[in-house]
């Protein structure tokens, strides 16, 4: 499914967030802002703040962004176009997924053979983040097609 503009709310929760593999938070899949910000509240230590830096800076750059929760990471699009940017909690680094990150000048650092767009930049715990570059690259991508999913 695309981007859309319609938020829904996930299920109100009496007891903490499961955390998965790596302290990837398991949040429902879900459109909107509410799960994005569950997804981030539930990082663990300090990839909370990575979490909300990351999340501030796209806010910013791309005022008309939509938001989700698919497969326990949180997505950015633009309605109608596709999703441009995901971030997933792994055990020692936050990665940042550009899905058209080959067309991104400079293009982000991490990718391999069989990820023909994608790029990717991984953040641990005491890097300097270069928040220029990222707004940089957050508003090429956003102006990109996005990834759409396909519907079943």
């Amino acid at each position: 499914m695309e981007p859309t503009t319609k938020a829904r709310l996930p299920a109100k929760r009496s007891q903490p967030v499961k955390l998965l593999s790596g302290g990837n938070p398991q949040i429902a899949k879900a459109d909107g802002d509410a799960p994005v910000q569950a997804y981030i509240a539930a990082m663990p230590g300090w990839k909370r703040g990575i979490g909300e830096r990351l999340d501030a800076l796209i806010v910013r750059h791309v005022p008309n962004v939509v938001k989700a929760v698919k497969w326990n990471t949180p997505f950015y699009g633009i309605a109608g176009q596709g999703w441009f940017l995901g971030f997933h909690v792994f055990t020692h680094y936050v990665k940042v997924t550009f899905l058209r990150g080959a067309s991104l000048q400079p293009v982000p650092p991490g990718g391999t053979p069989k990820s023909k767009d994608v790029r990717w930049i991984d953040i641990r715990e005491g890097d300097p983040l270069d928040e220029e570059q990222l707004a940089e690259w957050v508003k090429q991508a956003a102006v990109l097609p996005g990834f759409l999913v396909p519907r079943a």
